[in-house]
């Protein structure tokens, strides 16, 4: 039993440390890719605290969200948000599978490099609209009153280029379209493509349904922030599947669509470790007999037949 366990857990082991050096490589090869989408993170989230300097509290605009939903109140407020850190905790873990489990089908550096993209496609979007005009936030601190609803103008730079987390949960104007929303239909639509069970990706899709009205109950957005997310993410999304190369599949062997690197070759070779694949499908599709000869590499090798007369 010991030398059984012994024998699993050095599988475990090779298997983790190939992949780990797979994807040091691809990181190496991507890595520009993911510091500009970490970078445009943060840029992001100064323009979501600058708006705030700019964000004068008023009266809760008509909603017909806040009509339908019976209000959460403050003491609630926190449900969303555990639902949404559900959401995210769940898809970053997800990302780092291929580490531990044999059934995979993507590379973790290289699904980032196309989750980030997404990401910042869409964030640019959602900048752009909370700028060109400044609504009265519904949440409870940014409503009239509240000492919160405002920022008094910064006394140095630091105090707007630094960003703490108080000033992320308590900010107010950046509200067409919802942030939470981009993030979270980003990681659905990722698994969506990506993911292997069915059943996670219809509970996928009904969480962050239940989330839109959460957020709607909890009076964090209008209901137009969380209508606008949904057709701009998807359409985001969409585009850019159709304008990137396809992420390699590797669950069927070698893929036939676009590689994002350069060593496709060697990664090729590192299936058959990563993968358990035994033999090399390529020859066995190229070496394939067709009227008494084999084609091999786009060539006509000539074989001999057993056959009297031919």
């Amino acid at each position: 039993m010991s030398l059984y366990i012994g024998r699993e857990a050095s599988k475990l082991w090779k298997r983790f440390w190939a992949e780990v050096t797979t994807e040091i490589n691809l990181l190496i090869e991507n890595w520009k890719y993911l510091l500009a989408g970490i970078i445009c993170q943060y840029i992001h989230g100064l323009a979501a605290r600058g708006v705030h300097y700019f964000h004068r509290p008023g009266p809760v605009l008509q909603d017909v969200g806040f009509f339908l939903l019976p209000e959460l109140g403050q003491e609630k407020a926190y449900i969303s948000e555990t639902v949404f850190t559900f959401v995210f905790i769940s898809f970053v873990l997800w990302t780092f599978h291929p580490f531990i489990l044999k059934s995979k089908r993507i590379y973790t550096v290289l699904l980032w490099c196309r989750v980030l993209a997404c990401l910042v496609a869409c964030q640019i979007l959602r900048i752009v609209t909370f700028y060109s005009t400044q609504l009265p936030g519904p949440n409870y601190h940014c409503r009239e009153g509240s000492k919160l609803a405002t920022l008094p103008r910064p006394d140095n730079a630091v105090e707007v280029l630094l960003i703490v987390p108080r000033g992320i949960l308590y900010g107010c104007g950046d509200l067409i379209f919802s942030s939470h929303m981009i993030f979270s239909l980003v990681f659905v639509r990722m698994y969506q493509k990506y993911g292997m069970q069915r059943f996670i990706k219809q509970c996928a899709w009904l969480i962050v349904v239940i989330q839109s009205l959460l957020i709607i109950a909890s009076r964090k957005h209008y209901t137009v922030d969380i209508v606008v997310a949904w057709y701009t993410v998807n359409l985001v999304v969409s585009f850019i599947d159709y304008k990137l190369p396809e992420l390699p599949d590797r669950t069927g062997g070698p893929s036939l669509l676009l590689p994002l690197t350069k060593e496709s070759r060697t990664k090729e070779e590192n299936h058959k470790l990563l993968n358990g694949n035994s033999g090399d499908p390529v020859d066995r599709r190229l070496r394939t007999p067709v009227n008494g000869k084999i084609l091999e590499n786009g060539n006509t090798v000539h074989v001999e037949t057993m056959m009297n007369g031919v």
